[in-house]
């Protein structure tokens, strides 16, 4: 009978801030199925595209693009500021990561008001034609993905806010950041 191996991890930490992480890695596992979920869906909105002769189909116009264009500002400025969080998580700074993950929250709050003016100002119905089902496909599952991310954005704050602030809340805000 051979003798049964053991492995003494007794001298690591219990949680890592960084990218060896197990909940690091299970964050970009879940950064690659939303990758690949939305490469899907523009893959089908080109392959539908370069199948017709005419785009947008006639009866159809573009969609207004200032809007969203200028979305972006909040949006990208949001990232900015959970990546801020994520820094200060690294460095156990919790004053630091309660402001970015405020900021971050403000700044996706101003890009969800944007995106339902949007999609109020959008020229075509999600039923009317294939066009329209993808665009509206397309900006509800980024609308989703962003809302889940801003709740555990809140969720961690208010965690963070109360008092309950240790090594799992650190890395809670950090992985946060990924998506």
């Amino acid at each position: 009978m051979t003798e049964a191996r053991t492995l003494d991890v007794s001298h690591l930490p219990p949680y890592d801030i960084s990218s060896q992480a197990p909940l690091w890695w299970g964050q970009m596992c879940i950064v690659a199925i939303e990758a690949t979920m939305f490469s899907i869906v523009i893959a089908a909105y080109f392959y539908m595209r370069l199948r017709m002769d005419v785009w947008p189909p006639p009866g159809d116009q573009f969609p207004h693009l200032v809007l969203p264009t200028v979305a972006l500002i909040p949006l990208i400025a949001s990232a900015l500021a959970s990546y801020w969080a994520s820094e200060a998580a690294k460095k156990n700074d919790k004053r630091g990561m309660v402001w970015g993950m405020v900021w971050n929250v403000a700044l996706a709050g101003v890009f969800f008001v944007m995106r339902i003016v949007e999609w109020h100002s959008l020229n075509f119905n999600w039923k009317a034609d294939a066009q329209g089902s993808y665009v509206w496909a397309f900006l509800g599952l980024h609308s989703f993905d962003y809302i889940a991310d801003l709740v555990m954005t809140i969720v961690l704050l208010l965690i963070v806010l109360s008092g309950r602030y240790g090594e799992k809340q650190r890395l809670g805000v950090h992985v946060d950041s990924i998506v």
